[in-house]
């Protein structure tokens, strides 16, 4: 998501990355290590209490795993200044050490392939603050404008284990989730799934909140959401029939977020059309109020917009058609598509997370605008692409790619949409993207291929050009007795994309290479346009 900000933040992080040697830190936390590679995640059970007078949390994670090879040594993740108190196993003590944030769980013996265990987690401290969520992660510990607690947690890229004990690498979603959150007795908390019971301690003061989630969750997409909430609630009638959809706002903010939120059954109708059903229909869809900009937790996506359309009021695209839609409800609800319906494995690949919703964006106005619309929009986007870092980032050290992921991604998208030239097919391949990799995690490469074969293209430098290099293509050409001659520079081996260009406004679709190629016309051209559906560069050579 974390959008504007965000990609400032990563323009900047992958500008100091370029000559960043990384640390085995970093490859802990990064990688798929032998502690994480022989355990599958089933289930966790987390139990919190919060404590917002001292900014604390107590509590435990229950986690339970099948055995995939035989080993011995588990790794758990939880990043100070929290704390583990202890490690249990079947009521027995686990021994454990620690070397930084990951912690190496020494099981009694060795466990049998096939078989499932649970170790349980105790721990408790005051969880890292979130100084400008979301974009540096942790936890936001504010008040409402009544005085009464406003708390929430973000931490994608800095990783969930910066407020809960878990396995901490993309690659390996838990396939279902009891969230359990206790906070004071006047306050609520709003976690994924759904709500399946609240308890109440009066002799505490205090509510615990029961969330279960059935489908298979990213850790960043655990959310804890905690305030003086009201809710309420309408049913969608979807793709997969009747969807539940939900809203948690605060007390004051009723009436605004009535009229602001008429824009989802919108979002749902659009995205479905273009991605497929929503992927979360056991889970419901939620809408949560939080004390910063918004994050695309699953089946709860967060929202502070503040209740006006485009960015904080803003048209990111200078197009006028970015102030017909809430940007925070479309771009987060986006993600459930692109992010936490289809996942990816490494952080190095975000952009099948950005990329695509960014787009999202576009095809929401042309579902509604027209393709105009949808194009205006993108081409609007296009003065915040950098061009400085490829896209994709570092593997295996915790590292995104450039900022550029949103909207050279987005505009990308856009490119090879022109190249497919059949928009039944390209919304066919985009909702047969969310039905092969249905709850899934992935790789570049796994989406690079789904793409290439179902649209019947040769994609491999198309991708190299837009994913892993950071010049935008450039189309050179002159004229001279009687010929265009044409030819693609600033391009990867074997670059040949076909574009459409315009002489004199009579189209001309161009299959250039990196050699020298012509096409006669039968005058001297006066105007050559390239159709500005393509993310490229037009240069006229003078010769």
């Amino acid at each position: 998501m974390k959008h504007l900000g965000l990609i400032i933040g990563i323009m900047l992080l992958s500008s100091m990355v370029q000559a960043q040697l990384f640390t085995e830190a970093d490859s802990i936390r990064g990688s798929v290590t032998k502690e994480r590679v022989w355990w599958d995640l089933t289930h966790y059970n987390l139990n919190l209490t919060v404590n917002p007078e001292e900014k604390y949390f107590s509590g435990y994670n229950e986690i339970t795993y099948t055995v995939l090879e035989a080993y011995h040594t588990m790794q758990i993740d939880l990043q100070a200044p929290l704390q583990i108190t202890e490690i249990t196993q079947e009521g027995q003590s686990l021994t454990y050490e620690s070397k930084g944030n990951a912690h190496y769980v020494r099981l009694p013996s060795t466990p049998v392939v096939g078989t499932q265990g649970t170790i349980t987690v105790y721990y408790e401290g005051h969880p890292h603050e979130a100084l400008r969520a979301p974009w540096d992660g942790g936890i936001t510990w504010t008040t409402d404008g009544n005085g009464h607690p406003f708390i929430a947690s973000s931490c994608q890229g800095i990783g969930a284990s910066i407020w809960w004990p878990c396995k901490d690498h993309m690659y390996d979603e838990v396939d279902s989730m009891d969230i359990r959150v206790t906070t004071p007795e006047h306050l609520m908390d709003v976690s994924n799934g759904r709500l399946v019971d609240v308890s109440e301690s009066p002799e505490a003061k205090t509510k615990t909140f029961h969330w279960k989630v059935r489908n298979p969750i990213n850790n960043y997409g655990v959310n804890l959401s905690v305030g003086d909430y009201v809710h309420f609630e309408e049913v969608y009638e979807g793709e997969r029939g009747a969807l539940d959809v939900s809203y948690y706002v605060l007390r004051d903010n009723l009436q605004k977020a009535k009229l602001q939120f008429e824009q989802v059954p919108k979002m749902l109708e659009a995205f479905e059309h273009w991605f497929g059903p929503y992927p979360f229909y056991e889970d419901g869809f939620k809408i949560v109020e939080v004390p910063y900009l918004g994050m695309e937790h699953q089946s709860a996506v967060t929202y502070g917009n503040k209740y006006m359309n485009g960015y904080l009021g803003r048209d990111l695209s200078d197009s006028g058609w970015g102030l017909k839609f809430d940007f925070i409800i479309i771009h987060e609800s986006g993600h459930e598509w692109w992010a936490n319906n289809i996942t990816y494995r490494d952080i190095a690949d975000m952009w099948i997370h950005e990329s695509f919703t960014a787009y999202s964006e576009a095809l929401f106005l042309e579902y509604y605008y027209g393709k105009k619309a949808g194009l205006q929009y993108i081409m609007g986007v296009r003065r915040m692409i950098n061009n400085d870092h490829p896209i994709i980032g570092p593997y295996g050290v915790n590292v995104e790619g450039s900022g550029d992921m949103y909207y050279k991604g987005s505009n990308m998208l856009h490119t090879l949409r022109q190249i497919a030239n059949n928009d039944e097919q390209w919304r066919s391949m985009l909702r047969g993207l969310n039905e092969r990799f249905y709850h899934q995690t992935v790789t570049t490469d796994m989406i690079e291929t789904y793409m290439a074969e179902f649209l019947d293209l040769d994609l491999d430098a198309f991708f190299d050009q837009y994913l892993r290099h950071t010049e935008r293509p450039t189309l050179e050409y002159y004229y001279k007795d009687g010929y265009i001659l044409y030819r693609w520079n600033h391009v990867v081996k074997g670059f040949s994309m076909p574009v459409k260009i315009w002489i004199d406004q009579i189209p001309y679709d161009l299959s250039p290479q990196t050699r020298w190629k012509r096409m006669a016309i039968d005058s001297i051209p006066e105007h050559i346009v390239i159709d500005q559906n393509f993310y490229v560069v037009g240069t006229q050579i003078i010769r």
